[in-house]
């Protein structure tokens, strides 16, 4: 087959294949005509704000942003759905001889092919719509388009080559979980955004388009509007600098696809020196208490590094539990108590413990055999979750008092923190004993089907339940603060709330454990399911 003829089967391919993913099931089909309809009514609402933006003193800003955040989402989309497209495994066409060079340009252009390059396309002409003036800007347009669209798929190409060993294999897979991340990052990212925006104007993003107007693709738009205002220079450095990023792109594609179809997959093999060493790491060992409190706490550690479900769950709360606070308070719309929303993001980790380990908390069930070892167990969880939490806690509530300069109140958003903490911890040791639950560790969902309304009742009763076990530090909080002299004794809140919060941990593992030891085979059931 010669090498023109390639491509028109590529792209006949790719049509096939969105055919054939939407005769598997009708489910998959309404999914896929639903996200297509979303998607495109979205495309054509945006095409039209951008055109309806022409004019606008900040139009270029707004154009740059969201073409250098497109180029951004396409270099992302291969490493958290690497599912979503079967073509961009090149390793599933090794056994054809097929060279490099007509491969790739068969590949890329079977990428111009669905739902993802429609929208891309629609979102660039918008763009040059926007910002273009005179019919040379317009020429220079058509050409910002055709480049920009090419570098996006290039990158995403190149991505995808460059990981595809990874991506195909169970910690790949695993990595598709951390999309979740990007997502729940990214929307307080844009919300705080939205609301600065909102505040001081579309001004605000001057200074960051003017960096981005030099990053490929926003630069190919860029040249467009420089081309309006007679600045031909520019324009034509930033036409080269998308040009240049494109012929980087497929060069790095071409070598990574070439190594990929000659070359062994070896990737998911590790040495015997790195074995061994693995074998022979105790070093976190050492640094933790020995018996049976040591050996848990270092299992739960290690499910926090190596587990995906538990590691993503962790991360999450880890930066938002550092984003909300720190964000309000450099927006001057936050308080030092906000601090407080990071030691309740991690304190829902204590919840459902016995879930975490699936279907091989039976290994642990079998080491149960008494009130005191179902005691030993919850605290040495309880122990490795304040390894992290206290300090982290105390991190996010002094940056966060930092930003705001409120240092009168750091003693007393710490005591609140901490007593908050102490309340989870009780209340998600008793929740895990009386509302245990599965969560699957294949896909997105963190709770087996049938049993939402235990999560719901363990995590959000919990919750409540924690808030009104901080009603007393809250009130000696409130009422110090509206005292005459009370200012003066505020400092005792941070002794008063931990220890306070150390009691309620400690009587909330005692109570706990009895009913541990006594439902281990419904906790193993439950937990198992799925």
């Amino acid at each position: 087959m010669s090498a023109d003829a390639i491509t028109p089967v590529f792209v006949r391919l790719k049509l096939s294949l969105l055919r054939n993913g939407l005769r598997q099931s009708g489910g998959r089909k309404a999914a896929y005509i639903t996200s297509a309809v979303f998607a495109l009514l979205f495309a054509a609402l945006q095409l039209i704000g951008l055109i309806a933006l022409r004019g606008h003193a900040h139009a270029e800003s707004v154009v740059v942003l969201a073409v250098a955040v497109l180029g951004l989402g396409w270099a992302v989309m291969p490493l958290f759905f690497p599912g979503g497209d079967e073509t961009l495994d090149p390793t599933r066409l090794v056994m054809l001889p097929l060279r490099p060079r007509p491969l790739m340009r068969a590949l890329l252009t079977s990428s111009l092919v669905g739902i993802g390059p429609l929208f891309t396309l629609c979102l660039l002409v918008g763009s040059v719509v926007a910002v273009a003036r005179g019919g040379a800007a317009f020429a220079v347009g058509a050409v910002a388009v055709v480049l920009a669209l090419l570098v996006c798929v290039a990158l995403a190409r190149a991505v995808a080559a460059a990981n595809v060993r990874l991506l195909t294999s169970r910690k790949g897979r695993d990595l598709a979980v951390l999309s979740g991340l990007v997502i729940a990052i990214g929307a307080q990212v844009v919300n705080f955004g939205a609301q600065r925006i909102g505040a001081s104007g579309l001004g605000e993003l001057d200074p960051a388009a003017a960096v981005l107007q030099w990053v490929p693709p926003a630069s190919a738009i860029g040249a467009v509007h420089a081309v309006g205002e007679g600045s031909y220079g520019v324009a034509l450095a930033q036409l080269a600098l998308s040009a240049g990023a494109l012929v980087a792109l497929l060069a790095m594609w071409s070598r990574h696809l070439t190594r990929l179809m000659t070359s062994p997959d070896g990737s998911t093999l590790p040495s015997a020196g790195s074995a061994a060493r693995e074998r022979s790491s105790t070093g976190l060992g050492r640094l933790l208490p020995p018996g049976r409190t040591g050996t848990v706490m270092e299992r739960s550690l290690r499910y926090v590094w190596r587990d995906p479900k538990t590691k993503t769950a962790w991360v999450t709360s880890l930066a938002i539990g550092l984003i909300v606070p720190v964000f309000n308070a450099w927006q001057g719309t936050g308080s030092v108590y906000f601090a407080c929303f990071a030691a309740g993001m991690l304190g829902i980790q204590m919840y459902n413990q016995f879930g975490q380990d699936t279907s091989a908390f039976w290994m642990v069930a079998m080491t149960i055999s008494s009130t005191h070892d179902a005691y030993v167990e919850l605290r040495a969880r309880a122990y490795a979750l304040l390894l992290i939490t206290l300090p982290y806690a105390t991190l996010v509530t002094v940056l966060t008092t930092a930003v705001l300069g409120d240092w009168r109140r750091l003693p007393e958003a710490l005591g609140l923190s901490f007593a908050l903490l102490g309340a989870m911890l009780a209340t998600g040791a008793w929740t895990s004993a009386r509302f245990p639950y599965s969560i699957p560790q294949e896909g997105y969902k963190n709770v087996a089907p049938g049993q939402t309304g235990l999560a719901w009742i363990s995590i959000f009763g919990g919750m409540m339940a924690a808030a009104l076990l901080c009603a007393p530090v809250i009130a000696l909080t409130i009422w110090l603060n509206v005292s005459a002299d009370g200012d003066d004794w505020t400092w005792l809140l941070l002794p008063a709330g931990t220890v306070y919060g150390a009691a309620l941990a400690a009587v909330g593992l005692k109570l706990a454990a009895p009913r541990t030891a006594r439902r281990l085979p419904e906790i193993l059931a439950a937990v198992s399911k799925g």
